[in-house]
């Protein structure tokens, strides 16, 4: 059986049209690395709960962590927020972490890690490292730009080298670290680009967006394929 994965998706839509939305890119990735998607849209009065059954957890992009998280004051920047999501995300993460569930972290997903291990959050890039890389085109539109591996780290071991170019689309990013956490990627202007969690394989968590350029033979694609092999592996 295809390994099942559980999906994060944005927060209600609050402009007339109340829905749950997800970019198509996060469940195409997932089909394409031979998994079987399923949606988490928050809000659920018992998230940990949704994941028996799963082999998998990818925590979506989206918009910003609410700045309270991590005892900082609202920016001029900030969009998105969601306090439901926040809710739902930080149990779902703290849940999948002490299952050991295999869980790919991406872009705001890597956000909420931090902050769950007691980190704190770059409210606004260009405020704190100018803007040398762009991080993104705007709100509506990604970046590219290279990011460097740590030698050593996991990350840096399947992607088999040290440096690759990224679809980028942020403008918060990893500040103080964490619990166990160790930053093993960075942008050219020092902003952290991925870290892993001591002691957890089966733990990727990425700045970036792979599911932008899955398609095979790329580096997204070799991230998600990587995942759905974990979540297969922890069927057995």
């Amino acid at each position: 059986m295809r390994p099942r994965i559980g999906v994060t998706t944005y927060q209600r839509d609050r402009q007339g049209r109340p829905r749950f939305h997800l970019p198509s890119a996060y469940v195409d990735a997932v089909r394409a690395a031979g998994g079987a998607p399923l949606l988490l849209p928050p809000g659920d009065p018992a998230p940990a709960r949704l994941l028996d059954g799963l082999d998998g957890l990818v925590l979506a992009g989206g918009g910003d962590v609410h700045p309270a998280r991590f005892e900082a004051a609202l920016h001029d920047s900030s969009y998105g927020m969601c306090e439901e999501r926040d809710a739902s995300e930080f149990a779902l993460l703290d849940a999948a972490l002490g299952r050991q569930l295999p869980t790919l972290a991406i872009c705001r997903g890597a956000q909420v890690l931090n902050v769950l291990r007691g980190g704190d959050l770059i409210p606004h890039l260009p405020d704190h490292v100018g803007e040398d890389v762009a991080h993104r085109v705007s709100r509506e539109a990604h970046a590219r730009h290279p990011v460097r591996l740590l030698p050593g780290s996991r990350l840096a071991a399947l992607y088999g080298r040290e440096s690759l170019e990224v679809a980028s689309w942020h403008h918060q990013a990893v500040g103080r670290l964490g619990a166990g956490l160790e930053a093993v990627a960075f942008a050219e202007d020092g902003v952290i680009e991925a870290v892993e969690l001591e002691g957890a394989p089966w733990l990727v968590a990425v700045q970036w967006h792979p599911e932008l350029e899955a398609e095979p033979g790329s580096g997204g694609r070799r991230l998600f394929d990587h995942f759905v092999a974990l979540a297969q592996g922890s069927r057995a």
